[in-house]
This record gives structure tokens, C-alpha cells and sequence, in this order.
């Protein structure tokens, strides 16, 4: 039986495992590594700044500096670096820091005796005392409700998207209006499609600003400290201090969860955005129908009414949403034995990211509601991965002596303040 089975080998869960291992637990990794970002189109770049995406080794010996400097790569402030070179640098962590990752997939994760039973993607059953989940967002990508159902022929999420060549010479509508939508349309159009158009419920398109320089005087410093997440105070709390906005009323997270870092391009973005021509904003699709010359008939609703609206393709940029619901690995028994917080149904997360269910670990997206919006970024898995590794430790001495492992601390399923 293993002390901890790490589920997932993006950012969070490859942090979680450098420190795991750095404490000599008996552990194993599972996912692919950095999977879902070596699955985005060529030719994007990271928004966040290089000081504000490393991974998480106990030692700080592997961060995206090192990793740069040894290729002769400049990571400095105010200089985008492409994805695919973030991903390439989660995979020479992975080799550094993360030992025997076994790229297979989990694919049920459910109650055992004395801890969880868990099965691979070919078939193969393993054991742990406890299990940090860490799948990343892609289980919680959100498509709009009149588009759901349609084949994946017509509609997509941009996080289906390797490469965008096959919308060459065709009619594309991008949903959204955040960073994914706008660089996907921008991407669109450099790559050949006939027409690309962004349709938006937002009524104006927000853009980051060129960021200040990190030495800039102390008043400058004041007013508006640089995080992670960008300048100003606000941002502090949310980059720094997450386990203080894990305290704050469960309304108030809520409502902060829900507008905080709302949609908005990157700074480097908005002059290749100008080549997109066609922007529709404060508008919705309220219905989506195939038509019989197999293209899409889009009823979209706006300021001035409805009007309908042909095209080839959507694609959906709107984001992921945390719900307990969608995280499938976990058996139904686990799923319906989880406390929940807020009204989009995320998991509650104790003070080191443990689960109501003892043993079971959380990190990443499904922390965001709990633990703030710096959980949506790789910023957050530097405070994450080592006040969950202290979690597991704590869980597993208490399992030594005889405390609850593998046992719900409360039966059924319902809302929480904390």
C-alpha cells in the first residue's frame, strides 16, 4: 500500500509529488505530464509573468529560471514566453524533481480498506492510504447550454484545440471574451480562416496593461504591489494570503470567486487582436441548430434583439467551472460523501487542503472557491504543494494511531460556511 497516490501531472500535481518525495513517502504519480498544455495550438504564450509560474520543489532547485537559464532562454519580466517552452520546463521538472511517473491515467478512485482503492486506465488496482486529485481543469470546461449536445464536428471547447489548421479557410465564431477567446480568434485568423468573429456577453473587451517594472520606487510599491496576479493590494490577498480568504464568509468568497480577475487579453495581444474584424459584444446564443447544408444556425440575442447568425464552427472559450459533479474519477460514493461550498457545488477544503472525506487531498481549480482566485494559475500550487504534503503526513500519523483514514468525517452531502 502506498502512503499517497498523486492523481494528475500538470503544474499542481507535479508540485505536490516533488514534495512528497522530497519527505520519502511511498508515492506514485500518475497523468501525463503537462498534458493539457502541450494540447494548446502553437503559437501561444503565457499571460502570467515568468517570476509568477514556477512548479514547486521543496528546495526551490527547479524553478522556470533555472530551467531557462540552463537553455539560454531569457524569462524576465515583461517578456511573454511561448506555452509550449513552459511546457517543455514542467517535463524537465517532472525528470528532476518527481520520481517514476507513470504516464497511464487514473480512471476510478473510490473507498478501500484502510485508505482508497484505485484503478488504472488499462486495468491495474493499486492502494493508498491517502490520494491528492490534482486532474487540472480540463474535466470542468464549460460550454454554453444551448451549444451542449452538438457533435464536437460543429462545436468545441478552445482546450480541444492542438492546432487550428483545420479551420483553414472556414466561417469560425469564438464564444468569449478572456484571454483563450481572444488569443484562439487572433490565432484563427494568422492561421487562414476565411472569417473569425468573437461573440461575447461582456459589453466591452478588457485588456491588461503593459506591467509597470518591478524596481519602480517605493510610492509606486505602495500604492500597488506587484503579485503574481498583477499590481494592487486586492490582488496581494489574493496571490499571498489564500488560507486568510479561505476564513472569510463563504458568501463573500463566493461572490469574489465568481467576478474577481474577470476576463481580460494580455497586453501583448491587443495589436495581432485588431486583425479579428468582426466583434459582437453584449450578446448570447440562445439557441444552436445544424442545418441542412451542415452548417450551424446560431439565434443570438443582444441590445437590438435577435438575429440569426450562420457559421462553420463555434468555439466555445468560456472557461471551466469547479463543480464536485464533474469529477468523475471519483466514485459516486465519494462524490455524494463530499461537503460542498458555494452554489457551483465545489468540493469543501480543509486548512491543508484536505477533503471532508479524510485522506483524499485536493489541489488546483477545485480549491479556487475555498482557497481563492490564485488557484485558477500555476502561481498557486507554490503555497499549495507543501501545506498539502504536511496534510498527508499529519493524515497518515493519525492513521498510525488509529485515527479515521478512508472515513467520511460526516454522512450526506451538504453546503458549508468554512
Amino acid at each position: 500500500m502506498y502512503d499517497l497516490v498523486v492523481v494528475g501531472a500538470g503544474p499542481y500535481g507535479l508540485s505536490v509529488a516533488a514534495h512528497a518525495a522530497a519527505h520519502g513517502l511511498r508515492l506514485r504519480t500518475f497523468g501525463r505530464s503537462m498534458a493539457s498544455w502541450h494540447a494548446m495550438p502553437s503559437g501561444m504564450f503565457l499571460k502570467s509573468e515568468p517570476w509568477a509560474s514556477h512548479l514547486s520543489d521543496p528546495e526551490g532547485a527547479y524553478g522556470l529560471d533555472a530551467y531557462a537559464a540552463a537553455r539560454g532562454v531569457r524569462a524576465a519580466h515583461g517578456v511573454p514566453l511561448p506555452v509550449d517552452f513552459f511546457a517543455a520546463y514542467g517535463d524537465w521538472f517532472a525528470r528532476q524533481a518527481v520520481p517514476a511517473l507513470d504516464a497511464r491515467l487514473i480512471g476510478s478512485v473510490a473507498p478501500g480498506a484502510d485508505g482508497f482503492e484505485l484503478r488504472t486506465e488499462d486495468g491495474e488496482a493499486l492502494r493508498a492510504r491517502t490520494v491528492a486529485l490534482a486532474v487540472g481543469v480540463l474535466p470542468f470546461m464549460e460550454i454554453p447550454g444551448p451549444l451542449q449536445g452538438l457533435p464536437r464536428r460543429y462545436v468545441t471547447h478552445s482546450s480541444h484545440h492542438g492546432e487550428l489548421d483545420r479551420f483553414t479557410g472556414r466561417d469560425v465564431t469564438v464564444v468569449g471574451a478572456g484571454q483563450a477567446a481572444l488569443e484562439t480568434a487572433a490565432l484563427l485568423v494568422e492561421g487562414g480562416a476565411a472569417t473569425v468573429r468573437i461573440l461575447a456577453r461582456a459589453d466591452r473587451l478588457n485588456w491588461n496593461t503593459l506591467p509597470p517594472a518591478l524596481d519602480r520606487g517605493l510610492w509606486p510599491t505602495v500604492r500597488a504591489p506587484h503579485t503574481g496576479l498583477g499590481c494592487g493590494w486586492r490582488n496581494k490577498l489574493y496571490a499571498d494570503t489564500p488560507g486568510v480568504f479561505r476564513r472569510l464568509p463563504a458568501g463573500t468568497r463566493e461572490r469574489i470567486f465568481d467576478s474577481a480577475l474577470g476576463p481580460a487579453g494580455a497586453w501583448w495581444l491587443r495589436e495581432r487582436f485588431a486583425a479579428v474584424g468582426d466583434v459582437r459584444l453584449g450578446q448570447r446564443i440562445t439557441s444552436a441548430t445544424v442545418t441542412g447544408d451542415e452548417r450551424l444556425r446560431l439565434d443570438v440575442t443582444g441590445p437590438e434583439g435577435t438575429t440569426v447568425l450562420a457559421t462553420d464552427h463555434v468555439v466555445a472559450a468560456t472557461g471551466f467551472t469547479p463543480s464536485l459533479d464533474r469529477a468523475d474519477v471519483l466514485s459516486p460514493e465519494l462524490r455524494g460523501a463530499l461537503r460542498t461550498v458555494g452554489a457551483g457545488g465545489a468540493p469543501e477544503v480543509g486548512g491543508l487542503f484536505e477533503s471532508s472525506w479524510p485522506g483524499l487531498f485536493l489541489a488546483g481549480l477545485l480549491t479556487a472557491p475555498s482557497y481563492g482566485p490564485s488557484m485558477r494559475f500555476v502561481l498557486g500550487a507554490e503555497y499549495t504543494a507543501g501545506r498539502l504534503v504536511r496534510g498527508v503526513r499529519q493524515r497518515l500519523r493519525a492513521g498510525a494511531r488509529g485515527g479515521a483514514v478512508g472515513r467520511p468525517r460526516t454522512g450526506g452531502r451538504a453546503p458549508v460556511s468554512a
